[in-house]
């Protein structure tokens, strides 16, 4: 065993879809990162942000909401976090913000590695504010690990988006850059 290899670990990865649409492309792109994952990366896509009630600070502690639990512990689960969100009104969608309401007081994305990926280039507006809100949440924000692929008038589903060779080699790409963040991540905890 090497000295790096005692850092590699299979590492978890929580995707979040902004949008509740049945053939959402920021759901299909996640889904085309799931597949082009590399083996010793585990990406699982949270299903419940349809579930979570509205945020009310007067309940933000009760733990009976099954929903809210269930999202913290996927999130505390989790090595990092990929967000893919439309941009709706040149902002984020509503079910996207509600949920990282939910997570502020209790801090689960503090110091966790996050990216960001972009069905459109023209989502600018709500990239630009999903990114403030994260770093004010005091989240890892992982530049490199950033994706925006045109998919306007593709019509790609997962499997074209993993057969199309920009795509998938940018994907690709983030998914190694948010890696490297988790072991390097991982091997300061160690040594720290």
């Amino acid at each position: 065993m090497t000295e790096n290899d005692r850092y590699v670990k299979t590492v978890r990865t929580l995707a979040i879809s902004g949008s509740l649409r049945s053939n959402s492309s920021n759901t299909s792109l996640l889904k085309a990162a799931m597949t082009l994952a590399s083996n010793n990366h585990r990406i699982v896509i949270f299903e419940g942000i349809g579930d979570l009630p509205h945020f009310n600070p007067d309940i933000e502690g009760d733990d009976s909401i099954t929903s809210v639990r269930d999202f913290r512990v996927q999130l505390q689960n989790s090595d990092a976090v990929i967000i893919s969100s439309p941009e709706y009104a040149h902002g984020v969608p509503g079910v996207l913000k509600n949920a990282l309401n939910w997570v502020v007081g209790s801090g689960e994305l503090v110091a966790k590695p996050v990216a960001l990926f972009n069905a459109s280039p023209r989502s600018t507006y709500a990239q630009a504010s999903l990114l403030e809100t994260l770093t004010v949440m005091s989240a890892k924000i992982v530049k490199e690990a950033f994706v925006t692929v045109e998919l306007a008038g593709k019509k790609l589903d997962e499997a074209g988006m993993v057969s199309d060779p920009e795509i998938s080699k940018a994907l690709k790409s983030a998914l190694a850059a948010l890696e490297t963040a988790i072991q390097n991540q991982t091997r300061m905890t160690i040594e720290g």
